[in-house]
């Protein structure tokens, strides 16, 4: 069978690319290996932020009488809370295929493998295998955890992101190495719903690419949960040998034994770049990742990548419009390359992070002088309303022309919010333009303009 394009793996890159390719005329295929939706649907995104619920609601329940409300003790069911992430989980893998079959896109079950320009290969889980033409072929491959070699991961008691999502039972303890997004998520939960945290980060700061402000206010926070936090700090080896793990961290006291149920490396993921053919088809690759110009054209003309196998932010978002741009350039579209410093980023542990654009330290680095207006969640009266004051809005703008550089949040519902200011950036808006949008009260989102306001000295509220 030979298509337009044919791409391989279904994750918000491949899967997005595919629709986009069949609205715009071209007769596409999808190889996926395991679940449509790949890591994002089945495996990350989606059913993380479905066990982060639980945990919210959990922490509702457990300060209900702050409400008002009283309720009898709460309890979690473990098991129940897993069920329902999973749940979840396989309901949006279902929508995809849905999405498939309404865009009339073939998928093909297997793992393909590139055997010459034009062609791939797919072995099916029986071993059979068969040869699937395209004009194009995109390779959407994905990611996968991190493995470090003093924490090997056995899946039992030193493990990755997918094995914290479905643990047969709650451990009472747990190390977190990496306090990325993917560490900072999993602390929080399991910190909520009663286990005993150690979040382990090797940087000077928790959320190291965020802005220092906001590491220190997330610190803080999940200081007061009781969870405890070691920055400037490393697990140099983890015993298994006995029932408990005991980890060897070096801090900045020394070296510290530190007893867990479970050790989960969370230390950043690695591109699935191996055994897909890229060598025998001469696919240029560096440092872990597929080189890819601009339109995501690999050196081999008609052999294109996108996602997390390529340079750039590996994050679900970035994937979708990489494959959007992809597509349309081969069906002779003029698509606008993507601006890598205007892609949000954000972490669903509470308080949620959201940020876009440079940190003031950065903006800083390169040369800009800056104006930087912060305006605090506990002077906003929807916050105090809803019992959630901590965090803020900090915005980071030129002095000379105005231009919002960077935004950076922390606080409840702040990942809804970050949207106004990758907008903002996109239409060029300036500082004042942003005070004198007028934002609804009471909501979150008048931080906003208080902290556009707060830039130029015109604060109302502080």
């Amino acid at each position: 069978m030979s298509y337009d394009i044919v791409i391989v793996g279904s994750g918000p890159g491949g899967y997005v690319a595919a629709i986009r390719a069949s609205q715009l005329g071209l007769k596409t295929a999808i190889i996926e290996k395991e679940s449509l939706g790949g890591i994002c649907l089945n495996w990350g995104c989606i059913p993380t932020k479905a066990l982060l619920k639980s945990a919210q609601v959990f922490d509702y329940l457990n300060h209900a009488e702050d409400y008002g409300i009283k309720v009898g003790k709460a309890s979690a069911d473990f098991a129940s809370v897993v069920k329902r992430s999973r749940d979840v989980a396989n309901n949006m893998s279902k929508g995809v295929e849905f999405l498939m079959k309404k865009n009339k896109i073939d998928v093909i079950n297997g793992t393909g493998k590139l055997v010459s320009k034009g062609k791939v290969e797919v072995t099916d889980d029986k071993g059979k295998t068969q040869v699937v033409e395209g004009k194009n072929v995109i390779l959407a491959l994905g990611a996968r955890s991190r493995q470090l070699p003093n924490l090997p991961q056995d899946g039992k008691k030193i493990i990755g992101y997918r094995d914290a999502m479905t643990l047969p039972k709650q451990p009472e303890s747990m190390i977190v190495v990496g306090s990325g997004a993917i560490g900072s998520e999993f602390a929080y939960f399991y910190q909520t719903m009663g286990t005993k945290v150690t979040l382990v980060e090797y940087m000077p700061s928790i959320v190291p690419v965020e802005d220092e402000e906001v590491s220190k206010q997330l610190e803080r926070t999940f200081k007061k949960t009781g969870m405890k936090v070691l920055t400037n700090s490393s697990v140099e080896s983890v015993d298994v040998s006995s029932k408990k793990c005991v980890a060897t961290v070096k801090t900045k006291k020394g070296e510290e034994k530190i007893e867990a149920d479970i050790v989960l490396s969370a230390v950043g993921v690695v591109s699935n770049i191996e055994n897909v053919g890229l060598e025998e088809v001469g696919v240029a690759t560096d440092k872990g990742k597929i080189m890819v110009n601009d339109f995501y054209e690999t050196n081999i003309p008609g052999v294109f990548a996108i996602g997390d196998c390529v340079p750039g932010q590996a994050l679900a978002h970035v994937a979708s419009a990489e494959g959007i741009v992809c597509v349309e350039k081969i069906a002779g579209k003029s698509p606008e390359p993507i601006d890598y410093n205007n892609i949000p980023g954000c972490t669903y542990c509470s308080p949620e992070i959201a940020s876009v654009g440079y940190t003031e330290k950065a903006a800083k680095e390169a040369g800009y002088e800056v104006k930087v207006g912060k305006f605090p969640f506990s002077a906003s009266g929807k916050a105090t309303a809803a019992g959630h004051k901590d965090g803020f809005v900090k915005l980071v703008f030129d002095a000379k022309y105005g231009e919002l550089l960077g935004g950076h949040m922390i606080g409840y519902n702040v990942t809804e919010m970050i949207a106004e200011l990758v907008m903002a950036r996109k239409l060029e808006t300036t500082g004042h333009e942003m005070i004198t949008a007028v934002h609804p009260h009471p909501t979150m989102s008048e931080a906003v303009m208080e902290a556009a306001a707060a830039a130029y000295d015109e604060v109302i509220h502080l």
